[in-house]
């Protein structure tokens, strides 16, 4: 498969929030209540895209298209921990069928290059504990991970959350 890797834009709302809702009923079935995954809104996220990418600050927000439309997207900006140099890739989700085809990796660099170009020098991604997929994919880039916290989810249930860092943004990016 081959993919290009661009910065998403207004126009792409709609097929941002449908990669997004599906990425999530794939990615989190038996880790988040099937109830909630049932309840996303694609509109509701397009909504959500639509006014972020209208106005993106510092944000970076980059989206992966194949021959039938976008499979996969990455958002990153400062971290939210309020670290100076730190930056946050706040989401990275890739469709089950691009999966396994280095597209995740290539969002992952590109998205830290373009925060490294904002002028981060480290950088930190949260995932859930208990996917470990995704924890494996991290470690793999060479992501160390901190111990786990619990943070708020879907209707006030509580989760496991890993971060992963990289101390020098520039052992990713290269």
């Amino acid at each position: 498969m081959s993919f290009v890797v661009f910065p998403a834009g207004p126009t792409d709302a709609e097929e941002l929030a449908r990669v997004h809702v599906t990425s999530w009923r794939e990615t989190y079935r038996g880790l988040l209540p099937d109830a909630f995954l049932a309840r996303m809104s694609e509109p509701g996220f397009a909504r959500r895209f639509r006014r972020q990418l209208t106005d993106p600050g510092r944000e970076v927000t980059l989206a992966a298209a194949g021959r039938y439309g976008l499979v996969g997207y990455a958002q990153g900006g400062p971290s939210r921990r309020g670290v100076a140099g730190e930056a946050e890739i706040a989401t990275l989700y890739v469709l089950r069928h691009a999966q396994g085809s280095g597209l995740g990796r290539q969002l992952m660099i590109e998205t830290a290059r373009a925060l490294r170009a904002q002028g981060a020098d480290s950088l930190t991604i949260s995932v859930l504990r208990d996917n470990i997929r995704a924890r494996g994919f991290y470690e793999h880039l060479g992501g160390r991970a901190e111990p786990a916290r619990q943070e708020p989810g879907p209707g006030g249930r509580l989760l496991y959350e890993v971060a992963y860092s990289w101390a020098e943004i520039a052992n990713l990016t290269g």
